[in-house]
């Protein structure tokens, strides 16, 4: 197994070398690959020393499967260079996502899909991931109708600079901003930019990816937050089902869903938090109540470390699906 990771000097790049290590994953050659201006520093992997090199020097290698976490323009013009040379990418930009051609998969869910002739497969936003690990079981039973999504997401979603701008601004540092605003004490109704109908690129993927991935039949309507905690995101959900349910039910659903932990226990004050589900693989939900206001609807809020499940491990868990339907 020669695998690459392109976009290693980036936040997702380095959590991708953390879970590899951590699940064992089978490896006889690793590549680590950045920028040029990357290229020639030294990365620990196991107790060995990597080079990073550039996407050229990338394309005269021999590789199996490289994950990708630099960037749409990035995947954009390298996926397909090396899907050509017989290479398997999995990408985590937003690039491949909504294109026709190309499976969007979050294994627990619709792994099925993938075939040996998928070459690019995309990794869904991290958003989606972890609302559709929350909704999939329920839409078994229930069937889902109609969501409405409030995210509130961390700064590490946009990366280094907005981690940078956080610190700085705690510190009463002027520096270089990430966002139009400060984030320090504050809560940006903006993540990503704002399209011709009022949406965000991000809230719009909440839609759009929903129904690749689940259901086309499903109306998701969302408007996501950036606030200012470093890691995990969390997402209060409302949803309304075709047929009625009972709490019990829900619980039980969701209990059985591979990669769901529930925490909802209000007399203990048990909830979701960013805090408790930093560094974890789960997807966590709590405060799971029926909507009194609208008939088959419920309420819940679901927490996950949106640099593990959210893209790190997602995309790796592909790649061990692959590998176990032999499909590498």
């Amino acid at each position: 197994m020669k695998l690459a990771i392109v976009g290693i000097t980036g936040m997702v790049g380095r959590v991708m070398l953390k879970i590899l290590a951590e699940r064992n994953f089978p490896i006889t050659e690793l590549i680590l690959v950045a920028s040029e201006k990357s290229s020639g520093k030294a990365v620990q992997y196991l107790g060995k020393e990597y080079t990073i090199i550039s996407l050229n020097k990338l394309l005269e290698r021999e590789v199996d499967l490289a994950l990708f976490s630099a960037g749409g323009e990035v995947s954009k013009i390298w996926a397909p260079k090396l899907a050509e040379k017989g290479c398997k990418v999995i990408d985590n930009s937003s690039y491949w996502r909504m294109n026709t051609k190309h499976k969007l998969v979050i294994p627990e869910i619709n792994g099925n899909v993938l075939t040996k002739e998928d070459m690019i497969i995309a990794n869904p936003n991290c958003s989606t991931i972890q609302m559709l690990m929350a909704l999939t079981p329920l839409h078994k039973q229930f069937g889902v109708k109609r969501v409405v999504v409030s995210t509130y997401q961390s700064i590490s979603g946009t990366g280094v600079k907005a981690v940078r701008q956080l610190e700085n601004e705690e510190k009463g540092i002027e520096g270089e901003m990430a966002f139009p605003h400060p984030i320090y004490q504050n809560a940006l109704p903006h993540c990503d930019m704002f399209e011709e109908n009022g949406y965000t690129k991000e809230e719009m993927k909440l839609t759009n990816e929903t129904k690749k991935i689940l259901d086309n039949s499903i109306e998701v309507t969302a408007t996501a937050v950036r606030v200012p905690v470093v890691a995990g995101h969390s997402e209060s959900i409302n949803v309304s089902f075709e047929k009625d349910f009972n709490l019990d039910e829900v619980h039980f659903a969701l209990s059985e869903m591979n990669g769901v932990e529930l925490e909802d226990n209000p007399s203990t004050n048990t909830y979701p938090m960013p805090i408790t589900a930093k560094d974890s693989d789960a997807v966590f939900v709590g405060r799971i109540r029926r909507d009194f206001s609208q008939e088959n609807t419920l309420n819940m809020w679901v927490v996950s470390d949106n640099l593990r499940k959210g893209a790190a491990t997602n995309t790796i868990q592909i790649a061990e699906y692959l590998i176990n339907n032999k499909l590498l």
